[in-house]
């Protein structure tokens, strides 16, 4: 099976503009996304962008990117233009988030080889929840999964809902899964489920994912205990920099 991986990476963000360029000890967030793919077991490494700026930067340390258009809803949506303008072709696609200048490379081969199973469609990865703050926030992303490890549900609220026990307890009694977002999609399932209409599930907790699981596609999850540091505004860049100098990253 050969697999590509793609960044997708925006300048224009909202919480935190250009922050593809903005340097980590000596490099770009960009080029350190890159550098950690290209460790991992993928074929052909691309970033997909929407800005000559980020475009001129990969090219500065030797990469690949392909110009997208800049009105995607998504970063699913931008991987499936960029697919159909590298050339070679390729069986299936890791979309790997372009403010993760730290992601394991161990975690892009453990949904490679979850893609590579026949009966998988998507692949993605999940985290336990130890902190009471992360099971009750919004902003983290959980989900259950059957017991062959497709997901049955995602949800910004915490699931399952534990009946008859006080909130401090929850975390005691039962397991609860963060939703680690890097997805790997078969190259067919790719354009799919870009031609899908948004459905109701999706637009009420505001996740995309929901998406294919109403159309009746299978998310496949492997289990993670690696967390890598996700850059959305100017606090999270302080932080991926002090752990950039204790852990001593060139």
């Amino acid at each position: 099976m050969k697999v590509i991986g793609i960044i997708p990476s925006r300048y224009a963000s909202t919480r935190f503009p250009s922050k593809p360029l903005h340097m980590i000890k000596g490099k770009t967030m960009i080029q350190r996304v890159w550098e950690q793919a290209w460790k991992s077991k993928l074929d052909a490494v691309v970033v997909a962008t929407d800005d000559i700026r980020i475009a001129d930067e990969v090219l500065k340390f030797g990469g690949q990117y392909v110009m997208t258009n800049p009105n995607h809803r998504s970063g699913t949506d931008r991987c499936r233009e960029a697919l159909y303008m590298v050339e070679g072709q390729y069986d299936a696609v890791v979309n790997i988030q372009g403010d993760e200048p730290f992601i394991d490379p161990a975690q892009i081969n453990q949904v490679i080889e979850l893609i590579g199973r026949d009966d998988t469609h998507l692949a993605s990865l999940a985290k336990r929840i130890e902190d009471e703050d992360e099971l009750f926030s919004p902003n983290v992303v959980k989900v259950v999964m059957d017991k062959q490890g497709n997901a049955l549900y995602f949800s910004r609220n915490p699931i399952p809902f534990m009946r008859n026990l006080d909130r401090d307890k929850w975390l005691q009694k039962g397991e609860f899964y963060k939703h680690i977002g890097l997805y790997a999609y078969k190259t067919e399932i790719l354009c799919q489920i870009a031609e899908m209409q948004s459905t109701p599930l999706e637009m009420a907790e505001s996740l995309e994912q929901l998406r294919w699981l109403e159309n009746g596609l299978s998310i496949r999850m492997g289990i993670t205990q690696y967390e890598s540091i996700s850059i959305d505004t100017q606090e999270d860049l302080e932080k991926a920099l002090q752990f950039a100098q204790n852990q001593l990253i060139e």
